[in-house]
């Protein structure tokens, strides 16, 4: 089992940057590819950005593509996204995710542990 804590969200104007981190704790980080969903009032959770076990291999969401990054140190059991030219339809509740299964997933099923989430509301 894994315990996964997200920081680093807040207020940003539009064209801004954050960067979201996500702590991992229990067992061996690098067992896992980890994910970032969003959720958005209203919404359903949705895909952001996917990180394979050693970090070689990364899928974005369309919506996001060039404007975000996920990296992963296996040293330190941490998953970030950097999040860059933020628009006010990236405002949502952001979650990090871990999957234990071969391989990597879009879809929120394929991921057995979650984080609480952080905020993040870009103002325009």
């Amino acid at each position: 089992q894994v315990q996964l804590v997200e920081s680093g969200g807040g207020l940003v104007q539009a064209g801004g940057s954050l960067r979201l981190s996500c702590a991992a704790s229990g067992r061996t980080f690098s067992s896992y590819a980890m994910g970032w969903f969003r959720q958005a009032p209203g919404k359903e959770r949705e895909f952001v950005a996917t990180i394979s076990r050693g970090g070689g291999v990364t899928y974005y969401a369309d919506s996001v593509k060039g404007r975000f990054t996920i990296s992963r140190d296996n040293a330190k059991n941490t998953v970030d996204l950097q999040m860059n030219s933020l628009k006010p339809e990236d405002t949502a509740d952001y979650y990090c995710a871990a999957r234990s299964y071969v391989g990597q997933s879009n879809s929120a099923k394929g991921y057995d542990y979650w984080g609480q989430g952080t905020s993040v509301t870009v103002s325009s």
